[in-house]
This record gives structure tokens, sequence and C-alpha cells, in this order.
């Protein structure tokens, strides 16, 4: 599956994609902000990561810029725990510059045409930046702040909680201020 979007083109992993991979996540500052990924980050890690089957109904997608296929990062919904989740990481050199929330919109259109009611999101604590993404993207804190095992950490962290409710939010996903 692809989509686009204003800057982006979302587009499923390749195998010859592992070094640009790579490439974006085998960053501490990265990874320690994403349950599942370990550290460090090596390129069998990368390789078995884009041979990864995709649930079609489950997407995930390799954040592409359009204008030079530049990758910048990764992102896409996985159902865990019986819950259909969000999550992505954005290479450093592209961080601040919008393109998590432009990724983030793309995906929750996406969820909605394949059926999806509500996503649920969250993040480290001292992770912020990505409570910013959530919040631009309309999605509510529950108020929950959970114990989450972090990979990349080697070991529980905090983690706010948030939901998104696709049917009582018909239509696009709302655009950031």
């Amino acid at each position: 599956m692809f989509h686009r979007s204003e800057r982006l083109l979302l587009r499923p992993p390749w195998p010859e994609d592992w070094s640009q991979v790579l490439g974006g996540i085998a960053d501490e500052g990265v990874v320690r902000n994403l349950a599942r990924a370990p550290w460090p980050y090596s390129a069998e890690d990368a390789r078995q990561f884009v041979k990864l089957p995709v649930d079609p109904m489950y997407p995930r997608f390799l954040i592409t810029r359009a204008r030079d296929a530049a990758l910048i990062g990764c992102i896409g919904i996985d159902l865990t725990e019986g819950e259909v989740e969000l999550g992505y990481w954005i290479a450093r050199p592209y961080w601040g510059q919008g393109y998590a929330t432009e990724a983030g919109r793309a995906v929750l259109d996406v969820a909605r045409m394949l059926g999806h009611e509500r996503i649920v999101a969250s993040h480290f604590l001292d992770n912020p930046a990505s409570g910013r993404v959530l919040a631009k993207l309309g999605f509510e804190a529950t108020g929950r702040v959970v114990k989450r095992h972090s990979c990349g950490r080697g070991e529980e962290a905090p983690c706010a909680e948030y939901e998104f409710d696709l049917v009582s939010m018909p239509g696009a996903v709302p655009q950031a201020a």
C-alpha cells in the first residue's frame, strides 16, 4: 500500500531499503523512544525489519520525502494487545520539520479507510515532542501513565497513553493549527 501527502510518499519497506533504515534509526536518541527496537540497532536488525510481512489491515510505511525519496522514518499501525496502535520514528536530521505530524495525519486517513474505529498511541514521558505530535493529530490524553518496556533502553519507563476515535471524528484528520 502507498499513500501520498503534501510532502511525503508513504510506501512499504523493501529488502533493498535496509541500509537507509539503518542510517535513520541507528541513533540512540531515536531508538530509546521506541518500545520494540533494540539498542544497539544493527545491520541485521534492519535487514530483518524490511523483510517482515505486512498485514494489509495494519500497514507499516517508510516515510519518504516525495521530492527526492529521502528516507525520513517509519510509521504504521499494528495490533497490540487487542488495540490498533500508531507507532512511528523520525530520523534525527528531520526532527522539528512537521514530518511526523504529516505522516500521522496520512496514516490516520488510511486507518479510517480500512474501517478501524479507534487508534491508541503513547509516548515515553521524557519524549514530550512525541506528545505534541499526538496532540496536533487530535489524539486525546487518557490521563493514564503506565510503565512500558523499551528494548532500546533495556528497561521499563513511564509512558503516557492517548486515543483517537475515528468514528466521532468523521472526514479528514484535523489539521495542525
